[in-house]
């Protein structure tokens, strides 16, 4: 009895350890709110491939999207976020027969089966970080990476990305478009900006990796190619590379419908006229359906009249009879059923989100958001939160509320400029903000600093004169504050002493967004470095010296903050690229932006997120205003 007891003595204590040891892990998760550019939830519908007879594909998820039929039109294979991180599932069109194909923390997307069913090609950034190609063994349910073999990868510092998979109709080729091998560029269409545009051209390989082989030049963007029936011919869209930012809802670019001969390598173009047409796909050899993207929210089905695209006249063929605005439409082998997704965008303050690196916590908020030591949020949201539509610039103003959103007050907002990115006092009593021009008009418009308290009173402008202030970040003694100052000129980020009013310059580069470490020794800011890298992430002393440039990775590298331990540093990147083909993207200025971290010194950068929505303007919340939050 002794000996039982001792036992279930010992056994008890035990799980009391194991329990204690839990509670410690959990509380000792990482939370960080940032804003994701993306929807918040996806539907899948099935119609007539007229667009015709609307229906719900009752999936069972509430972010799916990315569907095609497979070659016989028995299953319809698709992406869903339904469990977190973005996986392969597949449905009968009648909406039975639901399967989960991929299981991976990663991100796995833009399926196409096999013509016999038994393998799956689909989009996946397991082991790389960048998109590939891989193929699923539907039976075994092995997976090998098809474009991942060093012959297919491009040197460092390109973009290698793999996209859009499409079966020839005998199983012998694979179609798909990618960007391998091309710069970091940034856009010049509407105006110059440092957001990358992406160019990509349409390749076959075989499924065992053999038989690459390019049909489009460099500098297109051509993308989705599908096949025609008899396999002769692939169908994509195509436009000016230099115009895919712009073909991301800001601007109005023009794409065509064109098809290739595979034997000859001769070029069609199947629509004319202005436009941006994407997802097409043959329904019969002289008659091809596409969506008609933008600008703005429109999503219209349009079709080809015949081999040459005799296409109504401008501005283009009427739109479909599928209500509401559409996304990535598919058709089935023989034409007489459309598949497609409908997005929604009304994520929520402090939603949660998914993370690869389960040590994180993340949760959904406006833009540039900040807590303070007593467990309230400041953030200057660029529009509804989570939705599409942006207000201007000189509209954005600066609210108070609790850590989840709630008791949400208008803080500040005046007439004549914006007011953006916010920063606590450290004892939460104050609040600091710039007001003024912001983004397009920094360099010809001014910008203050002003200070108000929490509760709307006491308003102090802190700086005057021609400069354009902004993205101050306070110090944590509360005696100085780093900004950014920007103007034609001059480039530099500068420091306030509270005491006497005088600002004294930091750095004399091209920075942004400082962040004063919870230490107070450090300052971490982005510098624009030029080139294929265009921005990175330093730190700097408070007096100047020991500049440390912390990454080196191409694309941008912005918007750092500091974990409440001032050991590590969050902040977006854009070094794995492109996760899809940028023209497929609604309102997302940089796709390709995922959260990393890593510790102050800069070494051990490592992402924490990988999904196919934009990141960024992060901000980690201290522990003990999460465990208060939580009250």
């Amino acid at each position: 009895m002794t000996k039982f007891g001792i036992t279930v003595t010992a056994f008890f204590l035990l799980l009391g350890v194991l329990s204690l040891a839990s509670a410690q892990r959990a509380s000792t998760k990482n939370t960080v709110l940032t804003n994701r550019i993306g929807p918040s939830s996806g539907e899948l519908f099935i119609a007539n491939g007229d667009g015709s007879g609307e229906r719900k594909l009752n999936s069972g998820g509430n972010m799916d999207y990315d569907a095609m039929f497979s070659g016989e039109g028995k299953w319809i294979v698709f992406t869903s976020e339904r469990n977190g991180a973005a996986n392969i599932y597949r449905i009968h069109p009648d909406g039975s027969g639901i399967e989960r194909l991929t299981d991976d923390d990663g991100f796995d997307d833009q399926a196409s089966l096999s013509p016999d069913d038994n393998q799956l090609a689909f989009v996946s950034t397991r082991g790389s970080g960048t998109d590939n190609i891989w193929i699923l063994d539907i039976k075994t349910r092995k997976a090998r990476n098809l474009t991942g073999v060093p012959a297919l990868q491009a040197p460092a510092g390109k973009m290698d990305g793999f996209f859009r998979p499409s079966w020839s109709p005998d199983g012998k080729w694979i179609a798909f478009s990618s960007d391998r091998g091309t710069e970091f560029k940034r856009h010049k269409f509407p105006e110059p900006g440092f957001e990358h545009v992406q160019a990509a051209s349409v390749y076959v390989i075989q499924p065992d990796g053999t038989g690459l082989r390019k049909l489009t030049p460099e500098g297109e963007m051509a993308g989705s190619p599908k096949w025609s029936a008899d396999g002769k011919q692939l169908v994509f869209y195509d436009m000016d590379a230099e115009y895919t930012f712009a073909a991301r809802l800001f601007g109005q670019p023009t794409s065509q419908i064109v098809s290739v001969d595979l034997a000859t390598g001769g070029r069609t173009e199947r629509t004319s006229g202005p436009g941006l047409k994407v997802s097409p796909q043959f329904l019969s050899a002289d008659r091809i359906g596409y969506l008609i993207k933008g600008p703005g929210q429109k999503g219209e089905l349009a079709f080809t009249g015949g081999e040459h695209g005799a296409d109504a006249p401008a501005p283009g063929p009427p739109p479909g009879p599928a209500p509401g605005v559409i996304r990535n439409p598919a058709w089935s082998p023989d034409g007489k059923q459309l598949v497609y997704e409908k997005f929604a965008y009304d994520s929520k303050q402090n939603q949660p989100l998914s993370a690869k690196d389960q040590t994180f916590d993340l949760h959904f908020s406006g833009e540039f958001p900040v807590v303070s030591s007593t467990g309230k949020l400041a953030l200057s949201p660029f529009g509804d939160v989570g939705a599409l539509r942006i207000i201007p610039f000189d509209k954005i103003a600066v609210y108070v509320s609790d850590l989840d959103g709630t008791n949400r007050k208008l803080l500040f907002r005046q007439d004549g400029g914006g007011a953006f990115s916010p920063s606590w006092s450290p004892d939460g009593q104050w609040i600091v903000f710039g007001y003024g021009a912001v983004f397009n008009a920094r360099e010809s418009k001014p910008s203050q600093l002003i200070m108000i308290r929490s509760d709307g009173s006491e308003k102090r402008q802190l700086t005057n004169g021609p400069l354009n202030s902004g993205f101050p970040s306070w110090s944590p003694d509360g005696k100085r504050i780093v900004y950014r100052v920007w103007a034609k000129e001059e480039r530099s980020l500068q420091i306030l002493n509270l005491n006497d009013g005088k600002s004294t310059q930091l750095t004399s580069g091209n920075d942004n967004f400082p962040s004063w470490s919870p230490q107070g020794d450090r300052i971490a800011f982005t510098r624009e470095t030029g080139g294929a890298n265009s921005y990175d992430i330093f730190t700097v002393r408070p007096d100047g010296t020991d500049l440390k440039q912390l990454t080196h990775a191409p694309g941008n590298d912005a918007h750092s903050a500091w974990s409440p331990d001032g050991k590590y540093i969050v902040f977006s990147s854009a070094r794995l690229g492109f996760r899809d083909e940028a023209p497929l993207y609604d309102g997302s200025p940089q796709p390709y932006a995922e959260l990393f971290v890593m510790n102050a010194d800069g070494s051990n950068q490592r992402p924490v997120t990988s999904d196919k929505w934009e990141e960024g303007t992060p901000a980690w919340v201290p522990a003990m205003t999460t465990h208060q939050s939580k009250k």
